[in-house]
């Protein structure tokens, strides 16, 4: 069989290539090519020349270490599909606790129609999957960078959202006081995967990263916090007596972060979490203010 015999070939070059991995890649980018979900390639007729062509050269860009994501155009988070190439920062699967904390908190809470930010929001993933799975709630998705904008603007727009949610995009700095200035105070809920790797990181990092995601979408000065530091002042502008927000930053980060939430002073119930790796991730908080029930 053809395809058995390509996705073997396409195994053993990734492989050589180092990437992280192969056979995975391998049978993602045959679906792709074969318009087929990967769990039908058991089955799946062999690929014509034309179909052969394609995925060899997808294979080749693969073994160059261009990510899969820009190679099929798409990447998973949580039950979404969303659009993403160069320009945007890919979502990653440890970003989905996060995202799964802060829907447990607003049921915990039992708030019916909440009030969502979703700051640094790049490709839209945290700001979708909440309203594609939090019934009432309205998203407010705020993006500087001008190459991630028309990305996030498309998920938006292609969002298969719950009844009666929404995800509104914003085009600002997420640090900027002006920015959402008109819903200071009144937010339930913050959730923001910033930029936070520490500069001196970068040369650990895989090509996937450093060649294809946006620098400004990664690096945030020598330590990493440069932007997450005024992201707390704002954060705590934003948030409702009562509210809470999670933010993501680096596992070297898992005390300095919860340290910079308490010195703001305008938070309880700080608390560090794991990723899916058991690695720290985030940190969230509570507004001080009305009394809060924290999500299990």
């Amino acid at each position: 069989m053809r395809l058995a015999r390509l996705l073997a070939q396409a195994t053993a070059t990734l492989a050589a290539a180092h990437v992280a991995s192969p056979r995975a890649d391998a049978e993602l980018l045959a679906a792709h090519v074969l318009g087929i979900a990967r769990g039908r390639l058991a089955t799946a007729p062999d690929p014509d020349r034309t179909q052969e062509k394609a995925y060899r050269d997808l294979v080749a860009r693969r073994a160059a270490r261009e990510p899969l994501q820009h190679l099929t155009g798409v990447a998973p988070f949580r039950y979404e599909l969303l659009r993403v190439g160069p320009g945007v920062f890919i979502p990653r699967p440890e970003t989905e606790q996060l995202v799964m904390w802060g829907l447990s908190w607003l049921r915990a809470n039992d708030i019916a129609q909440p009030r969502v930010v979703d700051l640094c929001a790049g490709s839209g993933a945290i700001a979708i999957a909440v309203a594609a799975e939090k019934p009432g709630a309205t998203i407010v998705a705020v993006e500087a960078s001008a190459q991630a904008l028309p990305w996030l603007r498309h998920n938006a727009e292609a969002g298969r959202y719950a009844t009666g949610s929404r995800v509104l995009v914003v085009a600002g700095d997420a640090t900027d006081p002006g920015a959402l200035a008109d819903l200071d105070g009144t937010v339930d809920l913050v959730l923001t995967n910033p930029p936070y790797v520490p500069l001196v990181a970068r040369p650990a990092l895989p090509p996937e990263v450093t060649d294809h995601d946006p620098a400004d979408a990664l690096f945030a000065g020598e330590d990493g916090l440069a932007v997450i530091r005024p992201l707390i002042g704002r954060i705590a502008t934003l948030l409702r007596p009562g509210g809470a927000f999670a933010i993501e930053h680096d596992e070297t980060h898992v005390h300095v972060v919860p340290s910079l939430v308490v010195a703001d002073g305008r938070f309880e119930q700080v608390e560090a979490h794991l990723d899916l790796t058991r690695r720290p991730r985030f940190t969230t908080a509570v507004r001080v203010g009305a009394p809060s029930r924290v999500a299990d």
